[in-house]
């Protein structure tokens, strides 16, 4: 699944893993009725205590997205990819949300914000349904490091930013 955590963040390994499994969903690579890997297996991929994982899974369970079965594992369920779009939706809007508002509060112009983020989307080669071709190919790899890096980049904080007016 190449899923790493970040033990730097003050999200709890746990959720990064629940957050990446969801984006993994979302975008189509990981399908209803795929199964996922198991505890360890994942465990030892994230470099997580096993407990970690299993907490995880629990709460994955718990929104509905996966289902456990008694010895053959963790299985995506047929509901999953429309759950993972809606929490993952909620939750990086509200990210971009605090990122903008941020990024006005430092002097950033809202248009040139505007005008930036569109940017990005192009040379992303996002198209107009939303997923990227990298997804479709299940090549895609969102982790909450890269999320924060494009946080970081919208609120010019990275090498190569633009800052001031946009």
């Amino acid at each position: 699944m190449d899923l790493r955590v970040d033990p730097s963040l003050p999200t709890p390994p746990s959720r990064q893993i629940v957050e990446a499994v969801l984006d993994r969903i979302a975008a189509g690579v990981v399908k209803p009725g795929d199964r996922l890997p198991s505890v360890r297996g994942l465990a030892a991929e994230a470099l997580v205590n096993p407990n970690t994982v299993n907490k995880a899974y629990r709460d994955l369970e718990a929104l509905g997205v996966v289902e456990g079965r008694s010895g053959a594992g963790v299985f995506v369920r047929a509901e999953a990819p429309a759950l993972a779009r809606g929490e993952r939706r909620g939750a990086t809007l509200e990210l971009l949300k605090g990122a903008i508002e941020t990024a006005v509060g430092a002097g950033h112009e809202p248009a040139a914000l505007a005008q930036r983020v569109n940017q990005w989307i192009a040379e992303a080669g996002i198209p107009s349904n939303g997923v990227p071709s990298q997804a479709r190919n299940h090549e895609v790899s969102v982790t909450p490091r890269s999320a924060r890096g494009r946080a970081a980049k919208l609120l010019g904080s990275e090498p190569g930013s633009v800052r001031g007016g946009a």
